[in-house]
């Protein structure tokens, strides 16, 4: 039976994917099943990039909840596109493959999954089933003689109230009409807090306004009567969301007096008066121990652990390691009655040696641990003289290490031992599931943390916006604080190129610190290795700071004062490790992660930290890739240019070069206008066919052989005739060329006398003083493509106040869907320029062609205005 379901369209754009999966998330949160939110944004994420990256189509997802758990359907619109079947013999694919990885995943991870086709579109679902939860009593009390029963009137009233977003009350059912008098039409949009008496819970600092906020609350307080009495209540509040997401808290009151009807029960194991367990049944050895009931948590469960275990044998102090999976090292991950030094996630070795760890796969007592230096180096400075320990396993496997130890030699004897070994026996498993639970939602969580990183990761190309990206990844979710170091070259030295720390306070002084030390080593071996120099150098850095506010010392090297010194040695005084940044079998950085005073990174982090640091490493490589490119491109571009226009005599000249694109791939359009002799200017227009480096070689031979053919005393015809020649040479890398060159010669009365020849190229345009616009030459065959070319010149005369303006394609065909610019359009623009500089028909011209599409264009734009001024007036 299907109890809730949501839907969402997405359209085939990369953003879409990260915007299903927060869909997903949300709905699934909104529903109460977050233990199933990782497995299903991973399976979303894949399913809906295979729609709408590669099948290039909108996605539509549809979640559905039922009673045994959610089923995601993620649809299509490319039905013929063919799906993989198991037991056809065709291959899913591997983790590491592009193709087949969703419906691999489907497999791994879903409880069912299929795939459905309609005329239409193509279904692929997945079911994910809640976890099995015992059924049955899930609390129970013992029976009580009626004159001990809760008094309660003859019909016990339960007010439902219903508070919105804001606080208000948005329903009011007749249980609470009748205990507190008020209709539901009285109080409908009124604020609990006007009828709460009581702002705050007995005994407690929390308000009403606060409790609503909560997810779920329990308490008492009291609601003013319409009477203007105060009815005492316990009330039981959840804090829910309906199916279009908005927010609400559910209240249930009862008169206080009736509270046992609400109150959740305390769960604690029920036992006959002579001591026995309840029904007879025999008592659990572990219950016996840790307590009923036992935490639900892997922390929780292992904190209890040590707690029983130096309650059991009087114990100053207890801990518990846990092994790691190839069992070489073991974890501190629960202390009790140490200093903080010997807090989690420290690790030490279990084989036996000198200062080694030595006895973790056997039971050992140490009566006197200042006779054995180093037999425990954890307790190491501790002031503990005595140790049992013993190992915990299962099916004769290591997976852990329980120990107590007292500050008084010779407390312990193999009696402590046998009792701890029991205990250790009976917890051992429960551990182990735990820890195996603990592992595989890490597991869940990191990939689909990975997914995440890898999306923004591939969504930008700058490289500071990488770099920034990864330090904002790992920081606080990795790590408290992290750097990123940068190699430009094998030659060069690692140089700091980010830093970043939970509390932006502390990124100046982390910085500082950094700064002054040399960076680690840029060692290709994956992995995370320790490095000592940050915590060394903040230390000494303290030391000296606090000498010299004594007055025994220098001054120091870090901040301004003690306060800023001491707070940047704690913030790296903890593990700090390096992660090499090897991508294209080059090391190009180092990823540097650390954490506070005697703070230790797990292991699952640290391989969660290596999986990122492949996947940053590629991203910033490419971006370094891309910029290079860019440079190299635009440096390029501007060669292609003149340097500078040169000033012409007599004669109005405005150039506008607009480059398509990100500025990375080099276009083939290009203008030029130099000296010739004397009096005499050349000046062209051109259009290469394609863009990249083959089109950059034909601009370059064009340019300077329109210069150099120009100034040996060739005319326009012979110029563009050995120009083509010159670019028929180049074989296959030759392109066509679309040109238009001339000649300006300024007269003495004011006028200018052009040279034309239009070669392939969008034909100039005149404007005369009245307004008219022709054509100021005709066209003739474009350049590179026939070997015998027969070319003409065109001569005009421009008067004052005429204007002649040369574009190139990128202008005439700007298209907004099914409409063009064209030659029309153009004209029409510069009808309307009459008496306007050549500068201002230019500005027109370029602000006319980007208004007249809302896209951004597609193709160079080169526009050349010239215009001879009209004489002074007296």
């Amino acid at each position: 039976m299907i109890t809730a379901r949501a839907a969402a369209t997405f359209d085939p754009v990369g953003r879409s994917v990260a915007t299903a999966r927060a869909f997903v998330r949300d709905t699934l949160q909104g529903w109460g099943h977050s233990e199933l939110v990782d497995d299903a944004v991973v399976l979303t994420s894949e399913l809906v990039t295979n729609a709408v990256v590669h099948a290039g189509t909108q996605a539509d997802v549809l979640c559905l909840r039922t009673e045994d758990g959610i089923r995601v359907e993620v649809g299509d619109r490319y039905p013929e596109r063919e799906v993989p079947l198991q037991g056809t013999g065709f291959n899913l694919g591997g983790p590491d493959r592009e193709g087949g990885r969703g419906l691999l995943l489907c497999a791994a991870l879903a409880s069912k999954w299929g795939v459905e086709y309609t005329p239409t579109q193509k279904h692929v679902w997945f079911q994910l089933d809640l976890p099995q939860r015992p059924v049955g009593t899930r609390v129970a009390g013992p029976v009580l003689p009626d004159q001990l029963l809760p008094v309660a009137d003859g019909r016990i009233r339960v007010a439902v109230v219903q508070i919105d977003r804001s606080g208000s009350i948005a329903s009011w059912n007749e249980d609470a009409q009748d205990l507190f008098g008020y209709a539901a039409e009285q109080v409908t949009g009124k604020p609990l807090t006007d009828l709460t008496a009581w702002p705050q819970t007995p005994g407690i600092g929390t308000g009403i306004a606060e409790a609503l906020q909560m997810s779920r609350w329990e308490g008492s307080y009291g609601i003013r009567g319409e009477d203007g009495r105060v009815v005492p209540v316990y009330a039981s509040h959840l804090r829910v969301r309906d199916n279009e997401g908005e927010p609400s808290t559910i209240c249930l009151l009862v008169r206080e007096v009736e509270r046992a009807v609400l109150q959740t029960p305390q769960r604690t194991p029920a036992t006959d008066p002579a001591g026995g367990s309840e029904s007879g049944r025999a008592t659990d050895p572990f219950e016996v121990f840790i307590g009923s009931p036992a935490p639900d948590d892997l922390d929780g469960l292992l904190q209890r652990t040590v707690e029983r275990a130096r309650d059991m044998l009087d114990a100053d102090s207890a801990f518990l390691l846990l092994a790691t999976d190839d069992e070489t090292e073991l974890e501190v991950r629960a202390t009790t009655g140490l200093p903080s030094a010997r807090q989690r996630f420290a690790r030490v070795p279990v084989e036996a040696g000198t200062g080694r760890y030595g006895s973790a796969r056997m039971p050992a007592v140490h009566e006197d641990l200042v006779a054995v230096p180093g037999a425990v180096p954890l307790l190491g400075g501790t002031g503990m003289r005595s140790v049992v320990t013993v190992p915990l396993k299962v099916e004769g496997r290591l997976t852990g290490s329980l120990g107590v130890a007292a500050e008084a030699p010779g407390r312990y004897t193999n009696e402590e031992a046998l009792r701890l070994q029991f205990a250790a026996d009976r917890i051992a498993l429960a551990v182990e599931s735990a820890r195996l639970g603990e592992l595989e939602r890490l597991r869940r969580g990191s990939l689909s943390f990975l997914v995440e990183a890898s999306d923004l990761l591939a969504g930008t190309l700058d490289r500071d916006q990488t770099l920034a990206l990864m330090a904002q990844m790992t920081v606080p979710t990795l790590a408290t604080w992290c750097a990123v170091y940068t190699i430009a070259d094998q030659a060069s030295d690692p140089y700091l190129s980010y830093v970043l720390h939970e509390d932006e306070e502390r990124i100046d002084g982390l910085k500082a610190l950094l700064s002054r030390i040399s960076p680690p080593d840029p060692v290709p071996t994956p992995g995370a290795r320790i490095w000592t120099a940050p915590g060394e150098a903040a230390h000494q850095a303290a030391l000296r700071t606090s000498m010299r506010s004594l007055g025994l010392g220098s001054t120091p090297h870090l901040g301004s004062g003690i306060g800023t010194t001491l707070a940047t040695a704690a913030a790296v005084g903890g593990e700090t490790v390096v992660l090499p940044l090897v991508a294209r079998n080059r090391v190009i950085g180092m990823l540097t992660l650390g954490k506070p005073t005697d703070d230790h990174f797990r292991q699952e982090i640290l391989e969660l930290a290596e999986d990122l640091s492949r996947r940053a490493a590629l991203a910033l490589d490419n971006a370094r890739l891309y910029s290079e490119r860019m440079a190299i491109s635009q440096s390029l571009q501007r060669s292609l240019l003149p340097p500078e226009r040169p000033n012409v005599p007599g004669m109005e000249v405005e150039v506008i070069y607009r480059a398509a694109g990100e500025g990375n791939e080099v276009g083939g359009d290009f203008y030029d206008i130099f000296p010739i002799r004397d009096g005499v200017y050349g000046f062209a227009i051109g259009d290469v066919c394609g863009t990249g480096p083959q089109a950059a070689a034909v601009t370059g031979l064009a340019r300077h052989a329109l210069r150099l053919l120009a100034r040996e005393g060739f005319g326009g015809p012979a110029v563009l005739e050995r120009l083509n020649a010159a670019i028929l040479d180049e074989g296959e890398r030759s392109r066509f060329l679309t040109l238009l060159y001339g000649e300006l010669w300024p007269q003495e009365d004011g006028s200018s006398i052009l040279k034309l020849v239009c070669a392939g190229h969008p034909l100039p345009l005149r404007l005369r003083q009245d307004g008219t616009v022709t054509p100021a030459a005709e066209p003739q065959p474009l350049l590179g493509v026939m070997e015998d070319l027969e070319l003409y010149e065109e001569t005009i005369t421009l008067d004052p106040g005429d204007v002649l303006l040369c574009v190139t394609d990128g202008i005439t065909e700007r298209r907004e869907g099914t409409r063009m610019l064209g030659d029309d359009g153009l004209a029409e623009v510069l009808a309307g320029c009459t008496g306007l500089t050549a500068g201002a028909i230019a500005a027109r011209v370029l602000r006319t062609v980007e208004r007249f599409a809302a896209e951004p264009a597609s193709d160079d734009m080169a526009i050349l205005a010239m215009r001879v001024p009209e004489p002074l007036k007296n």
